[in-house]
């Protein structure tokens, strides 16, 4: 396999835009007599003059000997064996060089042995997305004609993309992922391989489908994203409810409530969306037609006790058919989508405020309604008394409320009888 070396006068990466811990990392494995290069998304990224994500290093290190140089690394998982080297709160992920079957389509369930450079890039998913970066030398090198595809702006697999789906179908998202990112065209063969290997999808770990997902609804370019799992038929296997309802001309509502989290997420200095929330944009338009429909002709409304009912009935039948979603997560998402009904416009023929829901996902429930007031213009008025009335959540707060124990009163003992003076 040749190798392309692109110089910085070509590929015009300045490695003063890399994070200083990275190459904190990258200096300390080639000072030890270890290759070290910077790796996918984030050169990727770079090159594409957008900021990265993350920072991920490859290296022919093996992870117990980066555990050695970096005491604050920690090893983690067993399908994939990776170091994670912490600073602060932030953690920059390195990987052993690794070896693959590239002609077996069975699926890859373990993907710990090691091997040089260039079978490493061979295991990697899109040609983008395997360029190695040399920051001793600062120089970009490519093995599989990732460079030339980023400037075309050409998505492909590296290797056979029908074995490449099969062996872990995940790529299948991973590549309607960049293709909404970026608006890059996917490859004649690649887009068959997709077509006709969507069902494979369903041997995939759900919780690895679940992270994918929840990180589009925060990339900014969700709306996109959805469109192209509807189109190629991802959705409709993973979550037939949610795909049914979006296929609809009613599914354009969830579109739009996309749409706005997109902005929201674009807008420089907002604070990112909590996942529930994101999971309770999705199911929020599901549950308010399946209310229409079974409350239809009643003369009064569903009581609290009976939306709470369909809440729970609709997280369910969005999301449980394929996903197992995270315990806490599942309970502020209902939470949210209960609280919808809660926060009604105040009555003005009433002198006295409204009742405060007292739960520590309020302000997020008002942010949820805010979202609705951008689609819904007559929840404008609603959405405004609320955010003036409850000040929104502040990320660096324990949104519990603290819980002051009471002290309990110490018995006084029965005073004992005098002495008798002697």
């Amino acid at each position: 396999m040749q190798q392309k070396i692109y110089s910085q006068d070509a590929h015009q990466l300045d490695i003063r835009t890399i994070d200083k811990d990275a190459l904190y990392v990258l200096d300390k494995l080639t000072a030890s007599g270890y290759i070290a290069y910077l790796v996918g998304g984030g050169v990727r990224d770079l090159l594409l003059k957008k900021k990265p994500k993350d920072f991920d290093i490859s290296t022919s290190a093996e992870p117990e000997e980066i555990k050695k140089l970096f005491r604050n690394c920690i090893l983690i998982g067993r399908r994939f064996r990776l170091a994670h080297i912490r600073f602060g709160r932030k953690i920059i992920e390195v990987s052993t060089f690794r070896s693959g079957d590239n002609e077996n389509d069975a699926l890859i369930l373990r993907d710990n042995v090691w091997g040089s450079q260039e079978e490493d890039v061979l295991r990697r998913d899109f040609t983008i997305n395997g360029l190695f970066y040399d920051a001793a030398k600062q120089t970009v090198i490519d093995y599989v004609g990732g460079f030339p595809d980023l400037e075309k702006g050409h998505l492909r697999t590296i290797g056979q993309p029908f074995i490449r789906f099969k062996q872990d179908p995940v790529r299948m998202i991973r590549l309607l992922k960049f293709r909404a990112r970026f608006g890059f065209e996917i490859d004649h063969d690649t887009r068959l391989a997709l077509i006709e290997s969507k069902h494979e999808i369903l041997k995939s770990s759900s919780a690895r489908i679940l992270e994918e997902l929840l990180r589009m609804l925060e990339s900014g370019a969700s709306e996109p994203f959805f469109r192209l799992m509807i189109e190629y038929g991802l959705l409709q296997l993973m979550l037939p409810a949610l795909a049914s309802f979006m296929e609809m001309e009613e599914g354009e509502q969830i579109y739009s409530f996309l749409q706005s989290i997109d902005e929201h997420t674009l807008t420089e200095g907002n604070t990112p969306l909590d996942r529930s929330l994101l999971l309770a944009v999705l199911a929020f338009p599901l549950l308010e037609k399946r209310l229409e429909v079974l409350y239809a002709g009643r003369d009064k409304p569903p009581h609290l006790g009976e939306i709470q009912k369909e809440v729970l009935h609709i997280v369910r039948e969005a999301f449980g058919s394929f996903f197992l979603i995270p315990k806490r997560l599942k309970i502020i998402t209902t939470t949210l989508l209960f609280l919808q009904f809660k926060l009604n416009a105040p009555d003005k023929k009433r002198s006295r405020p409204p009742r405060i829901p007292q739960d520590p996902s309020l302000p997020m429930a008002i942010e949820l309604l805010a979202l609705r007031s951008h689609i819904n213009p007559s929840l404008q008025k609603t959405a405004e008394y609320w955010q003036t009335l409850v000040k929104p959540l502040d990320p660096t707060e324990n949104p519990l409320p603290e819980v002051r124990k009471r002290r309990r009163r110490r018995r006084s003992k029965p005073s004992s009888p005098p002495s008798d003076a002697t």
